[in-house]
């Protein structure tokens, strides 16, 4: 999450306590408070690293460059605080930027500001579009995309003051909206909705080696630590029945909410319908070694079984070496890392498996993001003993996520994929998120073929860096995990933050370059000032109506591009999700 630069962090977690229902505030501690350690995981993750925090980077060894250019602090630790610099704006940019795109709507409405899941379903000839996070949620009717309408809210609306006082419809205490994925189910007829649920973290954990009660808190969680799987009968909540639940605590699986061990289900599932889904996932505490202050655990990957989604079945759990405490191998791999000890990094995946074809359907590999512990490429073929290929390391880069996403759209006619984390810290104070192309056609010997070009202002911007223009600057993601339609050979769509959307052209995979772009402007006015430096998260694609949604701080546009082809404002012509 993003913080604004120039209030306390008392204001920013007052806001944060609001949003997440919760009454105790994380925010009332600092790097000056002493480290008081009493979780035994925690304690031996700290003891194997020490304290290695890296030092604020000496000033005049970053910055704006005499070209034009900005160079990047080479580390940094994770901070919450303002660290401007000289020529950057003194302002937030009003104005937005635009080539080879157009705006087709905008709808000044606000779900959250710092980051939101979204899923696209169809019933009875009507398009419907969910955006949610935890506990606020709204659904809208995107038929057509010109004439948005909003259809229900639960939770809060966000504005210029921050979240509304009143949640509308709040859920109860130990419920919330996970992140999602929609499929259809050929078993049950209907389409089926899993929902993953993870531990909470902002609002309440601000750092585990100096709040112990925060941690005992997670670790004793008054929510489901897995997954809930909905039959849907419609588009509204009222619709939908729960027709399964299961925590990812493998060693116990009838463990009540609140015994439960665990992340549970990290972001989204990767679901394929009555087939096997894949998910991010720590099945108990001992997978702590990771150094991430707001965090406890460090996951990797679970396979289950979904062909009666009635009764989903545990098949297998993948991880890296270094990841479990208590391991003498996990441990021993933990300390020979160069970022043990450094309070920053996240280790482990945040995502599940980027999986290109299912073994259903022919397909092999699946390819993950493990944070800090790298690239992995994984053999599905037998989901119920998946096996880690190929391990493909990255020189340490933090602050920031080093590795949470990749992009398997062009691998099928490519060989390639596309390996990114995205920056944590504003002012651009960590090293840059660059964008990796990999090139899997060994999947045993993965090699980097070079990185995506770096997003660069308009001549007529009054900054020559989007460092220069405030708040967050880099990668995020290129979209959800189930889209509709067929992606588009050779472009790659990437959220951008303070860039906007950025489409890459991939026509000639050797030579990338950016062909269109939207970037969209600050809006004081709308959007509270701790979190105006979050100006977009999150881009979704309508490839079978050609069309991109991008989610920003002040709300959603509807944007079309030749790079996608002509857009239709028509209802779709066929269901999404496939009914097959």
């Amino acid at each position: 999450m993003q913080n604004e630069k120039w209030l306390p962090l008392s204001v920013i977690a007052a806001a944060l306590v609001v949003s997440t229902g919760l009454i105790a505030s994380p925010w009332d501690i600092s790097k000056d408070t002493p480290i008081n350690i009493k979780d035994p995981m925690v304690k031996r993750q700290a003891e194997l690293g020490g304290d290695r925090t890296p030092a604020n980077p000496v000033p005049g060894s970053y910055g704006m460059q005499a070209d034009g250019s900005f160079v990047h602090p080479k580390a940094t630790p994770e901070s919450h605080d303002a660290f401007p610099f000289e020529g950057q704006l003194d302002y937030w940019d009003p104005n937005s930027y635009i080539k080879n795109m157009k705006v087709e709507a905008y709808y000044p409405i606000t779900v959250e500001p710092f980051h939101t899941w979204q899923n696209i379903v169809d019933f009875n000839g009507r398009r419907y579009l969910y955006q949610y996070v935890r506990r606020d949620l709204k659904i809208f009717d995107i038929t057509d995309p010109k004439k948005v309408e909003l259809l229900l809210t639960r939770g809060h609306t966000w504005g210029a003051n921050g979240p509304d006082a009143e949640a509308q419809n709040p859920y109860a205490e130990n419920d919330m909206m996970g992140a999602a994925s929609i499929q259809w189910s050929k078993k049950l007829g209907k389409y089926v909705m899993v929902q993953s649920f993870e531990i909470r973290r902002f609002g309440l954990l601000r750092d585990k080696y100096r709040q112990p009660e925060k941690v005992e808190a997670i670790r004793n969680a008054n929510h489901l630590k897995g997954f809930k799987v909905y039959e849907m009968n419609g588009p509204l909540p009222k619709d939908w029945k729960l027709i399964a639940e299961r925590t990812t605590d493998i060693l116990h699986a009838d463990a009540p909410v609140g015994q439960q061990q665990g992340s549970g289900v990290r972001d989204i599932p990767a679901y394929f319908g009555d087939d096997i889904m894949y998910v991010s996932a720590a099945p108990d505490k001992r997978w702590g070694l990771t150094e991430y202050p707001n965090d406890l655990y460090s996951a990797g990957y679970q396979a289950w079984d979904m062909s009666d989604p009635t009764n989903p079945r545990f098949l297998d759990m993948l991880g890296l070496p270094g990841q479990i405490v208590g391991n003498p191998e996990h441990e021993a791999v933990f300390k020979t890392d160069p970022r043990a000890g450094n309070r920053t990094s996240w280790m482990g995946s945040r995502m599940p498996l980027f999986i290109p074809k299912p073994a259903s359907q022919g397909g092999k590999y699946g390819y993950g993001a493990m944070g800090g512990l790298g690239f992995v490429v994984v053999d599905i073929s037998d989901p119920s003993n998946m096996q880690v290929i190929s391990n493909l390391k990255f020189p340490a880069n933090i602050a920031g996520t080093e590795g949470d996403f990749v992009d398997v759209s062009q691998v099928e006619e490519t060989g390639l994929v596309y390996f990114s984390g995205y920056p944590l810290n504003e002012d651009c104070y960590e090293p840059y998120k660059d964008i990796h192309i990999i090139d899997v056609s060994d999947p045993a010997n993965p090699k980097v073929k070079g990185v995506m070009p770096r997003p660069k202002p308009p001549a007529d911007a009054a900054f020559t860096d989007f460092c220069q223009r405030r708040g967050s600057f880099g990668p995020k993601r290129t979209g959800a995990y189930h889209q509709p339609g067929s992606h588009k050979a050779g472009i790659l769509p990437f959220n951008f933050y303070n860039a906007g959307l950025q489409v890459f052209d991939l026509s000639n995979p050797d030579k990338p370059q950016i062909a269109a772009y939207f970037v969209p402007p600050f809006k004081e006015d709308q959007v509270a000032s701790y979190a105006m430096g979050n100006l977009s998260h999150s881009v979704y694609v309508e490839y079978d109506r050609n069309l991109f949604w991008l989610f920003t701080n002040h709300g959603f546009y509807a944007l079309s591009s030749p790079l996608l082809g002509e857009p239709s404002f028509a209802p779709p012509k066929q269901a999404w999700p496939p009914k097959s």
